[in-house]
C-alpha cells in the first residue's frame, strides 16, 4: 500500500514537471509580476530570465536542482525545482528596502530600473495608497510630497509640478494620454474621473516627457496604471476580489467599492465599481476669519434671498457625487503574447464651483448658481503585448488603440437674473501607439515608436430663462466641429556599459494640426476671421546619465527640449475669465518651447540613511498666455450682458522657473522609519519687459512622516507645511482674485503658511479585513492652499474597513 502511495506521489510530481514548466514571479504583497529576474544553477551553466510578465521556463533545470532567482531590486531567493512545483508555479520575492518600487514603466513604455532613468521618478504602490487612503487621485497625487494640489470647488483638484500646471503637464492611464485638445491653461480637475481604489501604482515623472508623449509634457507626467487581471495559469479557477468602506467627518464622505476578479488559465476578468458620495465640507477653526461663508443665496417664493450661513465654517455649496467602473479582459494564448481590453466609466453629479459663487459684486454676492454639469469620460482601450526573441525588429512590442469621449458643462445665473447661461462640450479622442523595445547588444537597448490622436470637439451654448422655461442658441464656449490631430514618431538610445553608469537620449518629431471655424460665433462676435488653422512641427530631445561610482553615492543629470502645441481652448475659445474680462479666440498662434535641465544626488549610507536632492531650471519660451487684446480695434465688448476687457491667449511670454528637491528617508530599525520631503520652488515671467511671479509657481512645501510598523500594525504620524506667498510674490492674475485670499496688514490679498498635524494607522486582523483610520489636521487649522477657491478640511476623521476575498 505504501508502495502504491509513493508511486503515485512521484507520478504526480512527474506528471507536474512534465506539464508545467513555465512558472510566474510575482512581488510580494502588490502581486505584481517582475520582469528580468535572473533563474540559474549553482554553477551557473543554466540561465533564464523572466519576460515583461514576469514568467520563464524551467525546461533546462532538473527536478531536484537548486534554482537561484536574482534581481538587483529584491532579496535572493533559491528553491529547488520540486519546491517551485509545491507552490503552484508561483514564486513571491521580497523587494528590498532600497528596492521598493524601482521597476518604473512611463519613461518609456516598458520596464526600466529607476537607478537607470535619468530623471526624477515618484512612484506610489498600491500598499501606500491604501494607507493614504485617497477621497480622490489628486488627493493620491497630493500624497507623494512632490505634487501640489489646487482645488476651486470640492470636486476638484489641479496638480502643479515643478512651476508646471494643466495643460503643461501630462496625464496617462494605462498608457493612454487623457490630455485633450480642450485641455485648459486654467485649473483642470479631469484627475479626478481616475477612481483611487482601481489604481494600482502611479509614477510622476517630475520635469519633461515630450520625446516619448509629445504635446503637453513640459512640467511632469503623472502616469496612472489600473488593477490588471489575474490569471490562474492551470484549470482551477481563481476568485479574488475586495469590498470597501469608507467614511470622513470633513464632508460626510460616504463611500463603498468592490471588485472581482475571475481567473482562468489563458482569461482573465476584473470588474471593478466604486460610489462616493461628498456633503458641503467644513473648514477648520483656527486661521483667518477671510475665508469663512457668513452667507449664501438660496431660492425662495421664484425669487433669490441672500440667508445668513449660521455655520460659517460650513462651505455650503460644495457637495456631489461621483460612480466610477471599470470592466478589464486579458487574454494569454501563449507566453509571449498578451491581449488587454479596458472599459472604464465615469460620472460625477453637478458640482458647485465655490470660488465663482463666493465673489462679491460691490456689497452682494455676484452668482446665484455657478455649476459644473456632470464631469463624464469614458475610455475604451485595447493593447497588444508580445514579447519574441527571434525578431531583428523587437524584443518586445505593445500596440494600443484608445477612443475616450469627454463631456462636460457649465451652468451659471448672476443674482436676481432670470437668464442661466448653459454650456456644454463633449470630445472624441481617438488614439494609436506603436511602441517597441530591441536590445541591440547586451549594452545597448533602443526604444522607439509611433503616434497618431485625433480629436473631435462639439459645442453648444444656450440661455435659459428660468421664469418661462424657454431657452434660446447664444455663443459657445468652444467653435463647434473642431478638430485636432497630432502626428510622431520618436527614437530613445540606451547604453549601460556596466552596472555603475548608464547614458540614455531621445529624440521625437510631431506634427500638429488643428481646424476651428467660427461661422456660428461670429453672429455674437463679429471676429475679423472665420477659421483659425495650426499646422506646425516640434522637434524635441533629450539626454542624460545615471552614474555610481561607488555603492554609496549616485549622480543623474538630464538635459531635454518639451513643447506645447496651441490646442483648440488657445486658439477658438470663449469664456469669461474673470469678473469683467473675457477671452476671444486667436488665429496667430505657435508652439510654446520649453529647455530644461536637472542635476541628482542621491547618497545611500547602507539603507540606513537615504537622501535624494534634485535641482532644476526650465526657460519657457514663446510662452502661451492670456494677455490683453484687441478686437476690431476695441479692447472692450460686451459679453453676457457685461462690458468686459477683450483678453486673449498669445505667445507673448518668456518664464524662467527653477527649484530643488530634496528627500530623506531614516531606517531607525525594520519597525520605525523617518520619511520627509521637501520642495523650493521659483520663478519670473516677463510681461513687456517687466518682470513677475509665475502663476503656477507653489509657495515651498514638504511633509514629513514618522513610521512604525510590525506584522499587523501600522502608525505614521506627519506633518505637512506650507510657506507663506505676500502679495508682492503674487502673480497679477491671482492677486486679482482678492476674493480667494487672506488680506495682510495692508488689505492686499496673500497666501499665508500654514502646517496640519496628522496621524494614520491601519490593522491587518487577518488576511482578509484591513481597518484604516486617520485623523487628519489634528490641531483644525482653517487654511486655503495657494490659488484655491476652497478652504481646506478642518479636523478630519477617515476610517475604512476593507475585506479581502
Amino acid at each position: 500500500m505504501k508502495c502504491n502511495i509513493c508511486f503515485s506521489v512521484i507520478l504526480f510530481l512527474f506528471l507536474q514537471l512534465s506539464f508545467s514548466q513555465t512558472i510566474t514571479v510575482l512581488e510580494e504583497g502588490t502581486n505584481e509580476p517582475i520582469p528580468g529576474v535572473a533563474l540559474y544553477n549553482l554553477k551557473k551553466t543554466k540561465y533564464v530570465v523572466t519576460d515583461i510578465n514576469g514568467k520563464a521556463k524551467l525546461n533546462k533545470f532538473n527536478a531536484r536542482e537548486i534554482i537561484y532567482f536574482q534581481n538587483l531590486l529584491y532579496e535572493k531567493l533559491q528553491l529547488r525545482k520540486l519546491e517551485i512545483v509545491e507552490k503552484n508555479n508561483l514564486i513571491y520575492l521580497t523587494p528590498k528596502v532600497e528596492g521598493l518600487d524601482q521597476i518604473v514603466i512611463s519613461v518609456s513604455k516598458f520596464e526600466q530600473s529607476k537607478r537607470d532613468i535619468p530623471q526624477s521618478i515618484v512612484s506610489v504602490s498600491a500598499n501606500e495608497i491604501a494607507l493614504a487612503n485617497p477621497q480622490t487621485s489628486a488627493d493620491l497625487l497630493e500624497n507623494t510630497g512632490n505634487v501640489y494640489i489646487q482645488k476651486s470647488q470640492l470636486g476638484g483638484g489641479s496638480p502643479m509640478i515643478r512651476g508646471f500646471s494643466t495643460n503643461r503637464l501630462l496625464i496617462t492611464v494605462d498608457g493612454v494620454r487623457m490630455n485633450n485638445a480642450i485641455f485648459r491653461g486654467g485649473n483642470l480637475q479631469n484627475v479626478i474621473s481616475i477612481d483611487p481604489l482601481s489604481i494600482q501604482n502611479t509614477e510622476v515623472t517630475l520635469g519633461a516627457g515630450s520625446v516619448v508623449y509629445g504635446s503637453d509634457a513640459i512640467g511632469g507626467v503623472m502616469s496612472f496604471y489600473t488593477k490588471k487581471p489575474e490569471l490562474s495559469y492551470k484549470d482551477q479557477l481563481l476568485v479574488q476580489g475586495n469590498a470597501l468602506t469608507r467614511y470622513a467627518s470633513a464632508n460626510d464622505e460616504k463611500t463603498g467599492h468592490l471588485d472581482l476578479n475571475l481567473g482562468y488559465k489563458k482569461w482573465g476578468f476584473l470588474t471593478s465599481l466604486s460610489y462616493t458620495d461628498f456633503d458641503d465640507l467644513r473648514m477648520g477653526s483656527n486661521g483667518p476669519n477671510d475665508y469663512l461663508r457668513p452667507e449664501y443665496i438660496i431660492r425662495q417664493n421664484g425669487e433669490d434671498v441672500i440667508v445668513a450661513n449660521d455655520k460659517p465654517k460650513i462651505q455650503n455649496p460644495t457637495g456631489y457625487s461621483q460612480i466610477n467602473v471599470m470592466q478589464k479582459a486579458r487574454y494569454e494564448p501563449s507566453d509571449n503574447l498578451n491581449f488587454d481590453l479596458g472599459l472604464y466609466f465615469t460620472t460625477t453629479s453637478d458640482y458647485p464651483r465655490y470660488d465663482r459663487l463666493i465673489r462679491y459684486r460691490g456689497e452682494e454676492l455676484r452668482s446665484a448658481e455657478w455649476d459644473y454639469g456632470p464631469q463624464q469620460w469614458f475610455m475604451g482601450n485595447f493593447q497588444v503585448t508580445k514579447t519574441s526573441s527571434s525578431s531583428n525588429l523587437y524584443d518586445k512590442i505593445q500596440a494600443t488603440a484608445a477612443y475616450q469621449n469627454f463631456k462636460e458643462s457649465r451652468m451659471d445665473r448672476d443674482f436676481q437674473s432670470s437668464i442661466r447661461q448653459v454650456r456644454e462640450e463633449s470630445v472624441d479622442a481617438i488614439s494609436f501607439n506603436l511602441d517597441l523595445e530591441k536590445k541591440i547588444t547586451p549594452k545597448t537597448t533602443i526604444f522607439y515608436g509611433l503616434e497618431y490622436l485625433y480629436n473631435n470637439i462639439a459645442s453648444e451654448g444656450k440661455e435659459e430663462n428660468i421664469d418661462s422655461n424657454t431657452s434660446i442658441p447664444t455663443i459657445t464656449r468652444y467653435p463647434d466641429g473642431a478638430t485636432w490631430q497630432s502626428a510622431a514618431a520618436y527614437v530613445s538610445f540606451k547604453y549601460k556599459p556596466n552596472s555603475k553608469f548608464v547614458f540614455q537620449s531621445g529624440l521625437r518629431y510631431n506634427q500638429v494640426l488643428a481646424n476651428a471655424y467660427f461661422t456660428e460665433n461670429n453672429t455674437y462676435l463679429n471676429l475679423p476671421f472665420d477659421e483659425a488653422k495650426v499646422n506646425t512641427g516640434a522637434l524635441t530631445g533629450t539626454a542624460g546619465i545615471s552614474w555610481s561610482p561607488i555603492d554609496m553615492i549616485q549622480w543623474k543629470l538630464n538635459a531635454s527640449t518639451a513643447f506645447r502645441a496651441p490646442n483648440i481652448d488657445d486658439i477658438g475659445k470663449v469664456f469669461d475669465s474673470e469678473p469683467g474680462a473675457v477671452v476671444v479666440p486667436n488665429n496667430n498662434l505657435k508652439s510654446e518651447y520649453a529647455f530644461g535641465g536637472e542635476l541628482g544626488l542621491k547618497l545611500n549610507f547602507d539603507d540606513k540613511v537615504i537622501v535624494d536632492m534634485a535641482t532644476y531650471y526650465t526657460f519657457l519660451d514663446d510662452a502661451l498666455i492670456r494677455r490683453g487684446f484687441e478686437l476690431n480695434g476695441e479692447t472692450e465688448i460686451m459679453y453676457d450682458g457685461e462690458l468686459s476687457t477683450v483678453q486673449a491667449i498669445q505667445n507673448a511670454s518668456k518664464a524662467w522657473i527653477y527649484g530643488f528637491e530634496a528627500g530623506v528617508e531614516v531606517n531607525f530599525s525594520e519597525a520605525l522609519k523617518l520619511r520627509s520631503q521637501y520642495n523650493v520652488i521659483g520663478g519670473t515671467e516677463d510681461n513687456e519687459g517687466v518682470e513677475e511671479p509665475v502663476r503656477h509657481v507653489a509657495p515651498n512645501f514638504g511633509r514629513t512622516h514618522l513610521i512604525w510598523e510590525n506584522e499587523k500594525l501600522l502608525f505614521d504620524a506627519f506633518l505637512v507645511y506650507n510657506n507663506e506667498l505676500s502679495f508682492q510674490q503674487l502673480a497679477p492674475s491671482e492677486a486679482a482674485k482678492d476674493y480667494i485670499y487672506a488680506l495682510d496688514s495692508n488689505g492686499n490679498p496673500y497666501s499665508p503658511s500654514w502646517h496640519t498635524v496628522n496621524l494614520r494607522t491601519q490593522y491587518n486582523w487577518n488576511e482578509q479585513w484591513t481597518l484604516t483610520a486617520s485623523l487628519e489636521n489634528i490641531t483644525d487649522q482653517r487654511y486655503r492652499p495657494y490659488s484655491s477657491g476652497i478652504a481646506a478640511a478642518g479636523r478630519n476623521l477617515i476610517l475604512s474597513l476593507k475585506y479581502t476575498l
